[in-house]
């Protein structure tokens, strides 16, 4: 008895999925070019946590409108300060730097299935937001 409880026990707990935090850095310059999320392309499961790090001053992480997964609220960080942002629901979340999005400052975080990709696509960008994305929707599964 007390062994088929250890092993039900065992079975219960290690298969417990634990949510992960996922570390974005907001730069003026990366891997990519200047005015950067890194990485800029992200795939979560939902529970994660997603950290934007303010790596250099200057910088915060916005939703894009009509880039959220139905059901999710807009947000916004402040200037200059770390955010965190818990993803719960499954799709394309568009994220942009609110001072430098014509720049090119943007992000595309994936939480399981992209349910929302047509409607994120259809999304119009400026500037070099635009270039930015075409590589990060090729990168969605």
């Amino acid at each position: 008895m007390i062994r088929s409880l250890a092993c039900a026990a065992s079975l219960l707990f290690g298969t417990a999925v634990t949510a992960e935090t996922i570390e974005v850095k907001m730069l003026n310059k990366g891997a990519e070019g200047t005015m950067v999320f890194e990485p800029a392309y992200v795939a979560a499961q939902p529970g994660d946590i997603i950290h934007f790090i303010s790596t250099d001053k200057g910088h915060n992480a916005e939703s894009i409108d009509g880039m959220l997964p139905d059901g999710v609220e807009a947000f916004k960080s402040k200037l200059g300060a770390d955010f965190e942002l818990t993803v719960e629901a499954e799709g394309l979340y568009g994220i942009k730097c609110t001072p430098h999005y014509a720049l090119g400052m943007v992000a595309l975080i994936q939480v399981g299935e992209a349910v929302n990709l047509e409607a994120a696509k259809g999304v119009k960008q400026r500037g070099k937001a635009a270039k930015r994305f075409d590589p990060l929707f090729e990168s969605v599964q």
